[in-house]
């Protein structure tokens, strides 16, 4: 019934392209709109002016000889006020984009390493829209944004690069837990340097307070017993040591047989054996 009134629709977010007798006459808004056909008037087509998404996948080659595919996701829409441009003076929009993010995605990445590729894509993607946006601009249509979505090296060069960043991962961690066991060896020598410092630190004492000892038993035994001297006194004194320790070593659970010489000549013997043995060990 429209049709035959001459009557037509357009949609909102579009517009039609009004013709008569095939020229270009007007751009319809959208609404309601009486053509009569009659005298020539008709829809040529009907245009969105919605923002439109493309995918573009491009391979390429880098620098150092790597092919990639480059995946550009352009977002673009059609200008109202040069809706006649955008559908008269092109054929294929989409494909018209994508030939000029071809030519940009190929002049752009054979310049740059495949590492730089990555950390330079939003450089790379705002080289692509200038260019669109540039040449777009004369067929009626904006270029709202261009985005880099994905960066795809070659199976084998994924492969290889993920090798390369776990061996060198590998090496980080061999070289810390090198490090660590270094440390903990200084720090066992450390330990073991204190530990014996201050063993010696308490023989020296122990010998020191066996020396006074010693001393004041002989002073005391000379000033008690007339008539004995120093040496006689100390005599007597490394020998009930060596009886005592002769006791203990006999006490021990671990022990099976001691054999000492027995007689008055014997202990004369055993307290100058030991005289001499401190003797030795003072004069070293």
């Amino acid at each position: 019934m429209g049709q035959a009134l001459g009557c037509v629709q357009v949609d909102q977010s579009n517009v039609a392209i009004k013709e008569q007798f095939g020229k270009y006459s007007d751009v319809l808004q959208p609404g309601c709109h009486c053509l009569p056909w009659c005298i020539g008037f008709q829809i040529a087509g009907k245009l969105s002016l919605r923002v439109q998404q493309l995918d573009v996948r491009c391979e390429t080659k880098t620098k150092d000889n790597v092919f990639v595919n480059v995946v550009a996701s352009v977002q673009y829409r059609a200008l109202a006020e040069k809706a006649s441009d955008a559908f008269y003076r092109l054929t294929n929009t989409r494909e018209q984009i994508q030939s000029y993010v071809f030519d940009v995605i190929r002049a752009s990445v054979p310049k740059l390493e495949l590492d730089s590729v990555f950390e330079q894509k939003n450089e790379i993607a705002r080289a692509v829209e200038e260019e669109l946006a540039k040449a777009m601009s004369t067929y009626g249509y904006e270029i709202v944004q261009t985005l880099i979505v994905d960066i795809e090296p070659d199976v084998n060069v994924k492969r290889a690069m993920n090798e390369i960043n776990a061996a060198a991962r590998l090496r980080l961690a061999a070289n810390e837990k090198a490090e660590a066991e270094k440390i903990l060896q200084i720090k066992k020598a450390e330990g073991e340097a204190e530990s014996k410092y201050l063993s010696g630190l308490g023989i020296a004492r122990q010998r020191q307070a066996i020396v006074d000892g010693l001393r004041d038993s002989v002073l005391a035994f000379s000033e008690n017993v007339p008539g004995t001297t120093a040496k006689d006194v100390m005599d007597m004194v490394l020998v009930t040591q060596y009886f005592d320790t002769m006791k203990e070593i006999g006490a021990s659970s671990k022990s099976s047989s001691v054999f000492i010489p027995h007689g008055p000549g014997a202990v004369k013997d055993i307290a100058a054996q030991i005289r001499e043995g401190l003797l030795q060990a003072n004069a070293s």
